[in-house]
This record gives structure tokens, sequence and C-alpha cells, in this order.
């Protein structure tokens, strides 16, 4: 498992070395960056290595704290604040896509850098998140399948309950909604299952994570303009905290080894700055106005906000809410709705500087 994901992650890290080149287009007259007095590239440097340094250890944190939270009582898995932190994390990541990313996309998508034909004529940005959406649905259910199977092939420790038959298929069908939280003895099966189901999200959140990040650091490291670098940093810096909590408590549950956790914290971690990094190695030709910048970016920002978008509203919140632990606390739930719309608000609120 440790070696799949470094392969997964390194081919994504080439296939982004490769495209990003071929943003390297001729930008139209009209669509030249303008300049101004915030435009100052000697300025600008110093600010994106600190935005490299301060995003990193922003990043760290929030994606670690989730992984020492069983050190805190509190903040063990089993309890409601866990839970409750959990929403506000997914309410977080849900904003990101309908707020950060999705409209992003819409706006580069839709640019008069475009041609008219096609760009203007479809509305590629609803209709890429949508298939985006779709194959997330289908990677998640067929990784999901693949895992129960192999769990289900594997020997079963002495004194626990096979699930067989009708039982099987049954706890396949509510593996998503049974969450971990029920204190009756659960078969080893299920457990098995429930603990693939958790790897599963754990890892297609990352990759919808990874691919935001680095487009955004790559529009960053891109930008010479200090005035809105300097705002930007600071919202990053608060968006990659906070969206990483949310990827560590998908990790903690996923329960990796050790291993297995650095792997997924230093891909999450270093992406932003690799981002930032390529940008400012690519800032002397890479034109973010141009039509194939703008296709690319478009495109890819779409994809990742149909993947985060699904991975929110059904992988982590609808899972949570419509499991055993908040089904039977009503009060428990406003808590957790209280929480996702903070969450949600407060990243909907940075949108006005990043």
């Amino acid at each position: 498992m440790a070696s799949s994901l470094v392969k997964l992650f390194s081919i994504f890290f080439i296939i982004i070395s490769i495209f990003t080149p071929q943003a390297l287009s001729v930008v139209p007259e009209e669509c030249q960056t303008e300049t101004n007095g915030c435009t100052n590239k000697e300025k600008a440097l110093p600010l994106k290595l600190i935005a490299i340094f301060s995003i990193l250890i922003a990043s760290v944190i929030g994606v670690c704290s989730p992984l020492f939270t069983r050190s805190i009582p509190a903040l063990h898995p089993d309890r409601n604040l866990f839970v409750i932190v959990k929403c506000f994390a997914a309410g977080i990541i849900l904003a990101t896509g309908f707020m950060h990313v999705l409209p992003d996309s819409f706006d580069m998508l839709s640019s008069s850098c475009l041609k008219e034909n096609p760009w203007h004529k479809f509305p590629f940005t609803g209709f890429v998140a949508m298939l985006s959406a779709i194959l997330t649905l289908m990677v998640d259910s067929m990784a999901t399948s693949i895992y129960s199977k192999k769990c289900n092939n594997g020997v079963i420790p002495e004194g626990s309950v096979p699930i067989g038959g009708e039982q099987q298929e049954m706890a396949v069908v509510n593996i998503g909604q049974f969450h971990g939280h029920h204190h009756d003895p659960m078969p080893s099966g299920s457990a098995d299952q429930q603990l693939m189901r958790y790897r599963v999200i754990a890892m297609v959140l990352e990759l919808g994570i990874v691919v935001h990040s680095v487009v955004i650091g790559l529009s960053l490291g891109a930008s010479n303009n200090t005035c809105t670098i300097k705002g930007l940093v600071a919202a990053l810096c608060f968006h990659q905290m906070f969206e990483g909590m949310g990827l560590g408590g998908c990790i903690l549950q996923a329960e990796y080894k050790a291993l297995k956790k650095f792997i997924m914290v230093f891909f999450f971690s270093v992406t932003t700055p690799f981002g930032i990094a390529l940008g400012i190695a690519l800032s002397k030709t890479y034109k973010e106005n141009s039509p194939t910048a703008l296709i690319t970016v478009g495109l890819l920002n779409a994809s990742s906000a149909g993947l985060l978008i699904y991975m929110a509203l059904v992988d982590l919140l609808s899972t949570d809410f419509m499991g055993p632990k908040l089904q039977a606390s009503i009060k428990l739930q406003i808590k957790s709705y209280a929480a996702v719309l903070l969450g949600a608000g407060g990243m909907s609120l940075m949108a006005k500087w990043a």
C-alpha cells in the first residue's frame, strides 16, 4: 500500500510538470496582465519564499493535529467532540469546493481571452465537475468492492463471526452508514470492511486536495502582485491548516501504519509549496491569462471541485449524520450542524481574499 501511494502521487507530480509548460503560450494583447504600483517582481520573491515555509508549517500542523488526538481523552474518535470537530473540517472541505475552486473554474473557462466557440457556448465547468463527481463515485464504489472481497477472502480470526450471504450484502450496503461508534460487538468482517472504507476515503480525498493545492500554489508562485500575495499567504495558511484537519481525521480513522501516515502527511504538506516553487521557476514565461493556461487550470479546478464536493457530502457528512451515533442524539446532531455551518461559513468568508 505504501509503495502504491508513492507511485500514485509521483505520477501526479510528473503529469503536472508535463502539462504546466503547455501553459506558456502567447497571450493576446487584450489579455495581458495589467501592471500597477503593486507589481514588483523583486519585492514579490521574498513574500513567495515566506509563503512556502509558512504554508508548509501550517499544513503540517493541520494534518498532524488529529493524529495526536488519541492521547487526548476528549478528542478520542469515540467521543462526541471528535465528531463535532470532524464535521467542522468537512464543512471547510465542502466550502473549498463550492466557494473557492468552482468559482475560479467558472471565471477561467468563461474568460474573454478564450474563443467564443466552444468555451462560451457550453458550461464546461459544471460538466467537468459533474463527470468528476461520477468518476469519484465509481472509484469509491469499485475500490470498496475490491477491498471488501480481499477482506472476505482473507483468514478470519478464531472466535469472529463470518459474514456471508445476506449478512455480507447488508454489511456492504450499510458500510457507509456504520461509522464505528456503535458500542455493541461488531463482527470482524464488518470491522475490516469499515476500515478498508476509511482507507479508500482517505486516499481519494487526499488526491482531490493535492490537485487543488498544486493549482493554487502555482497561481501564487507565478504572481508578482505584492498587494495580492500578502493577503493570499495569510488566507492560504488558514485554508491549508483547516483542510489538513479534515484530511488528518480521515487518516486517523484509516489506521494506517506509521510509514503510510508519513507518506500521506508529506504529500499533503508539500503540494502547495511545490506549486509555489514551480510558479516561481516559471514566472518569467508562465502567463496566467494565456488561453492554454486558463483551459488547463480551469479544467483541473473543475475536476477537483467535483471530487471535493462529492467527498464532503457523501463520504464525510452523510456518513456521520446517517450513522448510529448522530442518529441516536438530536442534541449532538444540532451541535454537528452548527460545526458544519461554522466551518463552511469561515471558509466562505476567506473567499474574499483567496
